[in-house]
């Protein structure tokens, strides 16, 4: 049989394509390969596990008496005793920190100073229990953490005599019997100082969280700056705060 010469030329082109096809893939045109695998960068590292955070209020437990300085890392300016001068076991509020040095909460300086001492002289621990006195309002929270646990009618100190505002601390905890009918069942004495007392007043210049023997004053603007409240009230705050719990008073 006779082949058409166009047909000829037809069959001659497809397979010189189909030889040319063959020969690319066996040079390894990439294409007709398979795309390469895209390279995985390591999964990071995993975050080191943080310690939590401790929690509540620092307060510093003197082992014996305890020179303190007037600013961190300055001189000796004087001496903190292991006792306050009601008897108690002295146990300080930290209120700042600077390197080693603490800043505690005194009576022995005036009201909004605090006395620096160094780590290593006292015995730190914490309490969560903190409490804060509203005076617009004739009221004193006592707090957990951020958990308000009671809210309680105060009296306040009158006009002239001004229940002192700032951060302060729970010093003692005292009998009221000992000092007089006239302060209930309980005494939580604090660092902080009267500087307006009344003509007359011999009951010292220290500010306290007392009961009171006129219950009806309760709420009122009648101490000489004290806080006067319920016998019922400071029952459970003598028996829940510790010396060292700290105490913000706010106008």
């Amino acid at each position: 049989m006779r082949v058409r010469p166009s047909l000829l030329l037809v069959a001659t082109a497809l397979g010189a394509f189909f030889v040319a096809q063959t020969a690319v893939g066996s040079t390894g045109s990439t294409d007709f390969q398979p795309a390469a695998a895209v390279a995985q960068a390591p999964p990071p590292a995993p975050k080191p596990l943080q310690p939590p955070k401790p929690k509540g209020h620092l307060i510093a437990a003197l082992p014996g008496a305890t020179s303190f300085s007037a600013h961190a890392g300055g001189a000796a300016a004087g001496t903190l005793g292991a006792t306050s001068e009601f008897g108690s076991k002295q146990v300080l509020s930290v209120a700042a920190r600077r390197g080693p040095w603490l800043g505690v909460v005194t009576s022995a300086l005036p009201n909004g100073q605090l006395a620096w001492v160094r780590r290593s002289d006292v015995r730190l621990k914490r309490t969560r229990w903190s409490l804060r006195a509203d005076l617009s309002a004739h009221s004193l929270t006592l707090l957990r953490g951020h958990r308000v646990m009671r809210r309680i009618s105060v009296a306040i100190g009158r006009t002239g005599s001004e229940t002192p505002t700032g951060r302060f601390a729970i010093t003692d905890k005292l009998a009221g019997s000992t000092y007089g009918p006239y302060y209930g069942c309980c005494i939580l004495a604090l660092n902080a100082h009267q500087l307006h007392t009344p003509p007359g007043w011999t009951g010292g210049n220290r500010i306290a969280i007392h009961g009171t023997d006129a219950p009806s004053t309760i709420g009122t603007a009648a101490s000489a700056g004290c806080l006067r409240a319920a016998d019922a009230d400071l029952v459970v705050l003598m028996r829940r705060v510790p010396v060292g719990t700290p105490v913000f008073i706010s106008a």
